[in-house]
């Protein structure tokens, strides 16, 4: 596997390897990898000819300083993850290779941004998208792959793509789950053993709402998550929303189970866990 720290040089074998007619699969990655990150990675080589993933922990897409200084950083391991499954180009920028000035650019989001993660993490997206499409310029990717975990990022990933006409495929990839159903996220690693216990009710609290979107209301349902979250020690709700899949609005009633999904964030002690899951 190939390292590279700089655009410049990054920017030399993606260009040497595009005049091949070269396919490049490319997965964005924050670090601290796990095998929902892999999962990713194997599929990207499977669809591609050359395999890219990135490593870097953006900076203007935190509200929280203190998430950000917590943020899990384990690079050496995460190159020997890489190595093992064999990924063609690691690229791992620092943060003044990103953003040698600041980048204040605000993108037009289509309001995908305003409403869940974005009401609780302010300009969160708009950080995302920064970074996002900086990587698409520099990676030139054909194809680039999302967990589904981040529903509400792969759907502001893909409206930002369309809108500025950004010539890549973006592929959403299932989410990847602990045997006791606990989505796999890099922050796991920072939850205690009695958290990490716990922790697997919110993947149950979903299986119960979607059971119950056959018979109750949308309200019965929220009202539900609401109540058994909070008799749980240890977790607190931050938002549960059932959404229309494409847009992201508020479903009130359910007439068609393929456009819905819903939507969770809660705090196990003090970090931060996001899942979902389709009503279909």
């Amino acid at each position: 596997m190939q390292i590279f720290y700089t655009i410049s040089k990054i920017k030399k074998y993606i260009s040497e390897h595009k005049n091949k007619k070269i396919s490049i699969g490319f997965v964005p990655t924050m670090g601290a990898l796990h095998k929902g990150h892999i999962s990713l990675i194997d599929r990207a080589k499977a669809e591609n000819d050359i395999c890219i993933c990135s490593i870097f922990v953006n900076p203007i897409q935190f509200n929280n300083k203190e998430d950000l200084l917590n943020y899990p950083r384990h690079l050496e391991n995460d190159i020997t993850q890489l190595i093992a499954v064999n990924c063609d180009i690691l690229f791992a920028p620092s943060e003044k290779e990103m953003y040698p000035v600041p980048d204040n650019t605000i993108y037009n989001l289509g309001g995908l941004d305003k409403f869940m993660e974005g009401k609780f993490r302010l300009n969160h997206f708009n950080g995302v998208a920064v970074i996002v499409k900086k990587l698409f310029e520099i990676v030139e990717p054909n194809r680039a792959y999302f967990g589904a975990k981040d529903f509400q990022q792969l759907v502001v990933i893909k409206y930002l793509v369309k809108k500025y006409s950004i010539p890549v495929e973006i592929i959403s990839c299932n989410i990847v789950r602990e045997d006791d159903g606990l989505a796999l996220s890099s922050r796991n690693a920072r939850l205690t053993k009695e958290e990490r216990a716990i922790a697997p009710f919110i993947h149950q609290i979903l299986l119960k709402a979607k059971e119950k979107s056959r018979t109750n209301s949308v309200n019965e349902i929220k009202n539900m998550v609401s109540e058994e979250i909070n008799a749980k020690p240890l977790i607190k709700l931050e938002y549960f929303e059932i959404v229309n899949k494409s847009t992201l609005e508020n479903i009130e009633k359910i007439d068609d189970f393929s456009d819905c999904i819903a939507c969770i964030a809660v705090f196990v002690g003090n970090i931060r866990l996001i899942d979902n899951i389709n009503f279909l």
